[in-house]
């Protein structure tokens, strides 16, 4: 009989010593590999937002902005400036911004905001806002009426879960609202009837107006076509007051941003602070985004930008966030390597067990002629089938989880939700997952295994015969 078909009946003979050891391998790699993916997700959910949304990749400031973000410590840019940075080989645009604080009202609320002036068209080369415009949300009347459509059953509960909701596309939608069944198409033309909400976006000819984020919509209650009243400083000690009609609201992705958000065109935002041909940055938009690449770039750019300007990666603009992901990182890392420290304990654990309950059986093969080699061979294929039993079944369970997750997002509502925004983040659970990592959880189980194959090989080989036939 061929060693490995010895090894495979063997682990069969005790069936639940067997299970016991696959088992704790898949939990590991089931665990680890959902946990990974999560927090991975997570990270990367977080980079995109805030370069899509704020900061994009490269920034061109005063050197002085970077200490104190005020008005004052903004710069005068030009099209000669614009020019000459656009003619880098890696620049796509250039977005000037003009950004301040301001009071805003509403009716009898008011809210301290942040408000961003930009030309409209110009960002899109740089940024996302534009595509974060509400679509749909689920007011209260808009959930009544879609009850009254006969919706099947599981989504006629979450429309109560998600009540004042606000969404950005359909996809997003239908993630949530859509879970579970093979067909959502037939829901699309109901929540357009229902729910799609009027909304638009600034252009660069639009005065007067302006575009705001949907938590800050919510709080002033202010919708499309209400007036908006801002008050702050402007440039220099200038006062600052204006009014604008609201045109369209944003879903931006951190709560902190969608609470304050309030966008003008850069013109607007110029007049209102009484600061003409100011900006406090400038968007650098780039091909290639690799942080190589960008260092190269900066570098490039900071002997046409001269004294007084200077650039900011993306990464060093969020260095805070970037230091707390790394912490996050490295916590994560930790509790992954306890999860396999303990699985590598019972592993251990089960093969000491073995080896006492076989050592008998071991004599007896060895001294009717089985090689040591052979006997430590045919042990050491049985650990390996255990061990892949419990990988496989890991990543198999591992799969659809991440698939789903990366597919359609899980969204937080209700107290884990108030959490996530608590901290700044969009209470939203993404899921990503490299294809190496798969990998490595094949390497660190394959380790475990060759120390316990180390082991039973050694006790083999220094095993008296006499002594276990006896035993």
């Amino acid at each position: 009989m061929k060693d490995y078909q010895l090894a495979w009946r063997n682990l069969w003979r005790n069936r639940r010593r067997t299970l016991i050891t696959a088992a704790s391998v898949f939990f590991a790699v089931f665990f680890a590999l959902v946990m990974r993916s999560f927090q991975l997700g997570t990270y990367e959910k977080m980079y995109r937002d805030v370069i899509e949304s704020y900061s994009g990749y490269l920034q061109l400031q005063h050197t002085d902005y970077i200490d104190e973000s005020n008005l004052d410590n903004g710069f005068v840019i030009d099209s000669e400036l614009i020019s000459r940075i656009e003619g880098d080989p890696n620049v796509t645009a250039v977005i000037p911004k003009l950004e301040s604080f301001a009071l805003a009202a509403a009716g009898s609320r008011t809210q301290g905001v942040m408000v961003i002036g930009m030309d409209p068209e110009n960002e899109m080369k740089g940024l996302n806002i534009q595509n974060r415009l509400v679509r749909y949300r689920l007011t209260p009347e808009a959930v009544e009426a879609l009850k009254a459509e006969s919706l099947p059953g599981r989504t006629g509960k979450l429309l109560d879960v998600f009540v004042n909701e606000s969404f950005t596309d359909e996809a997003s939608l239908i993630s949530i609202l859509g879970i579970g069944r093979p067909d959502t198409s037939d829901l699309l033309p109901l929540f357009r009837k229902h729910a799609a909400f009027e909304n638009d976006y600034l252009t660069s000819a639009d005065s007067g107006y302006a575009v705001i984020g949907n938590g800050l919509s919510e709080y002033l209650q202010a919708g499309v076509g209400d007036t908006l009243v801002l008050m702050g400083q402007g440039y220099h000690g200038a006062t600052a007051a204006g009014l604008y009609i609201v045109k369209g609201i944003v879903r931006m992705p951190q709560p902190e941003i969608d609470n304050r958000f309030v966008y003008l065109t850069l013109d607007d935002a110029r007049y209102l602070y009484a600061a003409p041909g100011m900006a406090t940055s400038a968007i650098i938009s780039v091909r290639d985004t690799e942080d190589n690449d960008l260092i190269m770039t900066r570098n490039r750019l900071g002997q046409i930008t001269g004294d007084g300007l200077a650039i900011r990666t993306w990464k060093e603009m969020n260095a805070l966030l970037l230091n707390q992901m790394e912490a996050d990182n490295k916590s994560g890392a930790i509790m992954i390597g306890i999860l396999y420290l303990v699985i590598a304990f019972g592993v251990f654990g089960t093969v000491l067990m073995m080896m006492a309950e076989r050592r008998r059986e071991f004599g007896m093969l060895v001294s009717i002629g089985m090689q040591r080699s052979r006997l430590a061979k045919v042990i050491s294929m049985e650990m390996i089938l255990v061990g892949f039993l419990g990988v496989a079944a890991g990543v198999a369970g591992s799969l659809p989880i991440v698939f789903l997750g990366y597919a359609r997002p899980l969204r937080f509502t209700g107290e884990m939700a108030k959490m996530y925004e608590d901290y700044g983040f969009d209470p939203v659970m993404p899921m990503l997952l490299p294809d190496t990592y798969y990998l490595w959880q094949v390497v660190i189980v394959l380790l475990i295994l060759l120390i316990a194959i180390t082991f039973s090989v050694r006790k083999i080989f220094k095993m008296n015969v006499i002594n276990a036939i006896r035993a």
